[in-house]
């Protein structure tokens, strides 16, 4: 009827069959009709059915609009019935985001009960064994760096579905400096849009800065409201070294730490600056004054010079994000506007 007449009745039952029927005989009108009904129809409870078909039908706007709703409501979408009946490219395309708003230790529960569903849509016995071989790749996109200790030894270390060696692993990467290398991603999901960016305060790289306990500090305010990420810290001067650090920021006017990590970082002897990263996105205010605090335990390092007040970071999809620096009052290690440590902000806006 819609071919002679341009009219449509679609209701929740008859949806997807009719998007099928449109995709087959190339109905162009008819596939808009029904990808417009879907969108206007999609929650957080059937995000997750609707980006199954989504991707069954090649619908890629419609498949971008379930991510988005899955980002900001990522607890309510993974609790909805509809997870666990999703295929495993399904899962692994949602896995891969960086964007998800949840704690890894609660999405971590979540692929549990995905791998349990699977196992029975297989019909293999619910075995840790079986679990681990329906997730494959899955397993390997769960950021189990970005959990604490605590969340880690509840949870995955008795799961089953780790290996012995892959828990004392974390476990070293969870307590001892320098880290041993683990084969999961340790960058933080954030529920932010665009692309991480950073800004450098420093024109010049010199020699010799050392550590003896104190912390480099370095006040900022920012124009803007963003998410600091990370910071980008220098390396040792002697070639190839690992250092322990603890890296802090701190609401200045408050005296309030807003987020911290004790971790580590490797650095190849070279006056490149090396990544460093807290465990969830700290959000900054605008004109809030802040302190980047980094405690270095390692050889001398490098150092910046010729720092600059003001670093203005351009966006050809955003405005302009202004940060302005200040020294820190107290000892700083010799951190200063001009010169030290702390060379890199890691953000998004």
């Amino acid at each position: 009827r819609f071919l002679y007449s341009d009219e449509v009745q679609i209701g929740p039952e008859t949806v997807m069959t009719t998007l099928y029927t449109a995709k087959k005989y190339a109905v162009p009108a008819l596939e808009a009709h029904c990808v417009d009904f879907l969108t206007k129809h999609l929650r957080a409870d059937n995000a997750f059915m609707l980006l199954t078909q989504a991707r069954l039908f090649d619908e890629p706007q419609l498949a971008s609009l379930c991510l988005d709703t899955i980002d900001k409501s990522t607890m309510d979408a993974i609790s909805a019935e509809g997870f666990t009946d999703i295929d495993i490219d399904t899962l692994c395309a949602v896995l891969e985001r960086d964007t998800l708003s949840i704690r890894e230790s609660r999405l971590f529960g979540a692929v549990v009960r995905w791998a349990e569903a699977e196992c029975q849509r297989q019909q293999l016995p619910v075995t840790f064994g079986n679990k681990q071989k329906v997730l494959g790749r899955a397993l390997s996109l769960i950021r189990f760096p970005l959990m604490t200790i605590e969340e880690f030894a509840a949870g995955p270390a008795q799961s089953g579905i780790l290996s012995d060696r892959e828990v004392v692993n974390l476990f070293l990467h969870f307590t001892v400096n320098p880290k041993p290398k683990v084969d999961y991603i340790d960058r933080p999901r954030c529920c932010l849009r665009g692309k991480e960016c950073s800004i450098n305060r420093f024109q010049q790289v010199e020699s010799r800065w050392g550590y003896s306990g104190t912390s480099d500090r370095i006040r900022f305010t920012v124009n803007r409201r963003i998410s600091v990420v990370g910071f980008g810290l220098y390396g040792s001067i002697h070639g190839p070294t690992d250092y322990q650090v603890n890296i802090q920021i701190i609401d200045y006017e408050k005296n309030q730490t807003l987020g911290q990590n004790d971790t580590g970082f490797s650095c190849d002897g070279t006056a490149s600056t090396f990544r460093v990263m807290f465990k969830e996105p700290i959000e900054i205010l605008p004109t809030v004054c802040y302190t980047a605090c980094a405690t270095l335990k390692g050889p001398d390092s490098h150092y910046g010079t010729k720092g600059l007040k003001k670093v203005i970071h351009e966006s050809p999809t955003a405005s302009k994000t202004c940060f302005v620096f200040y020294s820190s009052p107290g000892n700083n290690n010799g951190t200063s506007i001009e010169d030290g440590q702390i060379p890199e902000i890691i953000f998004y806006t």
